[in-house]
């Protein structure tokens, strides 16, 4: 887990998407881009008993949606995907100031993000 945040590099960015997430990192993005949100370098500290938390996340204006799936990546061109994963309401790691539903103009900004280790 330590090694996600230097694969993510100096700027690292947060997409959201509608839909189900690809089979894995090397498929193509599907459903509606929904905000491209710049994270901060560096993008987490060390990970603790298997957990890594996010440092601050900028807000982004958003399409109309539902969040069904996020990916760091590289860049905000979202073409080098370092890890992605799936949205939720509840006991989600990713969950978002006033739900997963967005209006266009609307913004999406990030209460918490948290990264846990499975398996090994």
């Amino acid at each position: 887990m330590a090694d996600l945040t230097s694969d993510l590099g100096t700027t690292p960015f947060l997409l959201i998407y509608t839909g189900s997430a690809p089979a894995n990192c090397g498929t193509a993005a599907s459903g509606t881009l929904l905000g491209t949100l710049p994270c901060s370098n560096p993008f987490a500290a060390a990970p603790s008993g298997g957990v890594l938390t996010a440092n601050a996340i900028t807000s982004a204006t958003a399409a109309a949606g539902t969040a069904g799936y996020w990916r760091l990546c590289t860049s905000s061109a979202g073409t080098t995907v370092v890890a992605q994963g799936n949205v939720g309401t509840s006991g989600a790691d990713l969950n978002f100031a006033g739900g997963d539903v967005f209006t266009s103009g609307g913004t999406i900004a990030v209460t918490s993000f948290t990264i846990t280790a499975t398996g090994a």
